[in-house]
């Protein structure tokens, strides 16, 4: 009977704790989301309340605030170390990346305290660690208004999309220019997740779903990991939110237009987004899409439901996700190849049994010229294509090591703060190394993110033996940060560090000649180098243009002296293939 008694308090004293720490959203009747402070403190009293939930800072933002990760273990270890070698699933969950997508940031203050206070819901925890970013995107959240979200139904107020510096977030996971990157590096490797999920809201198109998925492209994921994604994650997922009343489809990638009997292609999540990120580690990332003409507090429900999929499944095949992680990361073996750049085919595709509304083209009130208008009264539900399947468009060999000379300090911190191991030269070394030399690139004419990014890069190679001196960093690929490496340092990856222009004073020649001094020593290179000459007589006899500029054709000359510079064009990152 004593027994009874205590746990019946015990269950009396957990429902009212359930009972009155309720969240912003929840008190405002689903139209509010909570401010900065106050979700941060409901989380502190959160974590006071419960011995299943601590809270602490990590490292700093743009806007002068820490992040904050709080994480709920019914072992109360609160080491994440120490909960992977239990063989604990963890799952990270990602909030407010867009403070205005507020979705996330209240489901997830709910999750957290039901599964620390509900019994059947700490039954799912048993071999679980939930851990979770409260708002990623600090200096944002703290710009609140209720206009920048045009599209948005609800809620009253929230934050801003771009950080305290403007920059938008979620394409700042490769080029890291802001302090919310580094600390979230921190966060992400201690952690160390086994499933990742970020929590966003948006509209390209109307249809009848509240809530869509951008689980990581399977492809790009590769491996039995992409396998595992496509044929068992994502079909699971949908049932599951079926099951709950929240059914949910592929992120419906179409704007300003319907998607019809085309049908449509799966996202790419290539490595500037956080799930192509999470990716590049192993770790099963997605990202979920609520529906903003939808209603708030819908929207936020819909999320929670998905959160509490997401741990079911965590629950039932965390050891297999994790197994998987660790397979992909042992994938990477010098000598082998690896894709790094992908292109959507439609000579494959899946069917989605879609449920959208008709849309018409229409004569708009405005502008008096056609318009877009979708008819809620006029549901559908129909088989489209989804083309989901991507193929390679560019592969590298992967080298045994990188050599990073140590003046891009820039660069290795980058490297380092993804828990890149590395050794550095005790003493000034001659190598024979695979040097790549820029032969064409493009440069985007219009600012992306703070930068003017470099596409459709094509390298020439070579095998060199160069100085190398005392202190520069060697980075082995046979590493789990081996696919991080190689999707950041090889020139032709699409959000590489050159694409990122990290490097792009090498495009800059630094020394030259005044012409009227080189042209006595172009013709003495001539004479004494016959097959320089034989090049030069063959450009001029068959390029018109170059016939008649003399600059060129002494620069021709010059480019394959002694005195033009090694460093230009020289990408200053090289391989060690032997």
């Amino acid at each position: 009977m004593k027994r009874l008694l205590l746990l019946v308090l015990s269950f009396a004293t957990i429902n009212g704790f359930g009972q009155n720490l309720k969240t912003v959203f929840e008190q405002s009747e689903g139209r509010k989301t909570g401010t900065y402070d106050e979700v941060i403190s409901y989380y502190e009293k959160l974590a006071a309340s419960s011995e299943y939930i601590a809270i602490k800072t990590v490292g700093m933002t743009d806007s002068g605030y820490p992040l904050h990760l709080v994480t709920l273990d019914l072992d109360k270890d609160f080491d994440f170390e120490k909960s992977y070698k239990k063989g604990k699933t963890i799952v990270l969950i990602n909030n407010g990346i867009h403070p205005g997508e507020a979705d996330g940031i209240e489901a997830s203050m709910m999750l957290l305290r039901d599964y620390a206070t509900q019994a059947d819901k700490k039954a799912m925890l048993e071999n679980t660690v939930i851990a979770v970013i409260p708002i990623y995107n600090i200096g944002g959240a703290l710009n609140r208004n209720s206009f920048s979200r045009a599209n948005q139904d609800g809620p009253e107020e929230y934050g801003f999309r771009g950080n305290a510096r403007n920059y938008d977030l979620n394409r700042d996971f490769i080029k890291a220019d802001t302090r919310n990157t580094k600390a979230f590096y921190e966060i992400f490797h201690e952690v160390n997740p086994d499933i990742f999920v970020d929590t966003h809201v948006s509209n390209g198109a109307d249809y009848q779903y509240t809530i869509t998925h951008l689980i990581t492209q399977h492809n790009k994921m590769g491996g039995a990991m992409g396998k595992y994604l496509e044929d068992t994650f994502r079909p699971r997922l949908e049932k599951l939110m079926v099951d709950k009343g929240a059914e949910i489809t592929p992120y419906v990638n179409v704007f300003n237009t319907t998607p019809d009997e085309s049908g449509f292609p799966q996202f790419l999540d290539n490595p500037r987004y956080s799930t192509g990120y999470s990716t590049l580690f192993g770790t099963l990332g997605f990202m979920i899409e609520t529906h903003m003409l939808k209603p708030f507090d819908v929207r936020v429900n819909s999320t929670y439901n998905l959160l509490q999929t997401t741990i079911q499944i965590a629950k039932e095949d965390g050891k297999k996700i994790r197994s998987l992680k660790v397979e992909r990361q042992a994938d990477f073996k010098a000598g082998t190849k690896h894709p790094v750049d992908w292109r959507l085919t439609r000579s494959e595709s899946s069917e989605l049994n879609f449920k959208g509304y008709v849309g018409e083209k229409v004569t708009s009130k405005v502008t008096g010229q056609e318009r877009l208008l979708y008819g809620h009264n006029r549901p559908f539900t129909k088989i489209i294509p989804y083309y989901n399947t991507y193929v390679s468009t560019e592969e590298v060999t992967i080298p045994k090591a990188y050599v990073v000379p140590q003046g891009w300090y820039d660069v290795i911190e980058l490297l380092k703060l993804n828990n890149a191991q590395f050794k550095r030269l005790k003493q000034d070394s001659s190598i024979s190394v695979e040097v790549y030399h820029i032969d064409k690139f493009n440069t985007s004419k219009s600012a992306y993110e703070g930068h003017y990014p470099n596409n459709n890069t094509k390298v020439i190679t070579s095998i060199e033996t160069l100085s190398l001196r005392k202190g520069d960093y060697i980075f082995t690929t046979d590493q789990p940060a081996a696919r991080y490496l190689i999707e950041t340092l090889e020139p032709t990856a699409p959000d590489s560090f050159f694409s990122w222009n990290y490097f792009d004073t090498i495009l800059q020649q630094k020394e030259g000649f005044s012409p009227y001094v080189f042209e006595d020593n172009a013709q003495q290179l001539l004479e004494a180098e016959p097959e320089l000459r034989k090049e030069f007589n063959k450009k001029k006899n068959e390029e018109l243009d170059f016939a008649q500029n003399w600059y060129a054709q002494l620069d021709f000359i010059f480019k394959r002296s002694p005195y033009y510079e090694e460093a230009h064009m020289r990408y200053p990152i090289f391989r060690i293939v032997e």
